[in-house]
């Protein structure tokens, strides 16, 4: 019985040296926003790896949070696997109603309470720019993912990649502020062994970036914000 514990025991732990780590730094150059000009915040880039001629491991679907909070979406950036459900609790004392005319889903939540929660299903891939349809400064981003080897980047632009499986990767980045043709060009092949790799510093540029403001959810220009009151007219009361 000693015996076949010991060879569970070291398979155990050749699978779990068998997993490696992928750590980087990103930084961001060329840029109008004064988070990042002044304060050098390279945070919400996202960055994954995905598996070069296999599928790779189906990321397992879970149930996700962005709040509505001060009339803001938190956080402004989330990553969420193929399958996943992303909760939008309402914690202001104001109606919200969230949408998405984006390709990556589109969805429409419709207009509830302060103190309620709608949730969304996603079940295919992209990128899902989330808007609410009373608050027009209000915005975030949804990247649905086909993998689970992702993360966004902090504040000093490092990232991290845990249990990485040995394989041919493509490493991909998304940052919000710069063109696709831009990100396409920092893409790389990664090769992952055993050990845990460090990779050198990239820098994304956001020239060419421009803001394109948006339209309510009828493709129309928003009117004026309501009173902040917690019966938003035309709801029941």
């Amino acid at each position: 019985m000693i015996w076949l514990w010991l060879i569970c025991f070291s398979l155990l732990k050749a699978g779990e040296s068998a997993a490696a780590t992928v750590t980087g730094q990103v930084t961001l150059a060329d840029s109008r926003e004064p988070s990042v000009r002044e304060r050098k915040d390279y945070s919400g880039v996202v960055v994954w790896l995905e598996a070069v001629g296999s599928a790779g491991r189906l990321p397992a679907p879970g149930t996700f949070v962005m709040e509505q909070k001060g009339k803001r979406f938190l956080p402004h950036v989330l990553v969420v696997p193929i399958g996943a459900t992303v909760d939008f609790p309402n914690f202001d004392p104001i109606f919200h109603n969230a949408f998405s005319n984006f390709s990556g889903q589109p969805f429409d939540t419709g207009l509830y309470a302060p103190g309620t929660s709608q949730s969304v299903h996603f079940r295919r891939p992209g990128i899902v720019r989330v808007f609410c349809n009373i608050h027009s400064t209000m915005s975030a981003v949804i990247v649905v993912l086909p993998t689970h080897l992702y993360a966004v980047t902090s504040s000093d632009g490092t990232f991290r990649l845990a249990d990485v499986p040995p394989g041919t990767y493509q490493l991909r980045f998304w940052h919000e502020r710069s063109p696709g043709e831009t990100l396409k060009k920092v893409e790389r092949t990664l090769h992952v062994e055993s050990a845990n790799e460090k990779l050198p510093l990239v820098t994304i540029s956001e020239s060419g970036y421009l803001q394109v403001p948006h339209k309510n959810k009828y493709g129309k220009e928003y009117a004026p914000p309501p009173r902040e009151h917690t019966v938003y007219p035309g709801a029941r009361k």
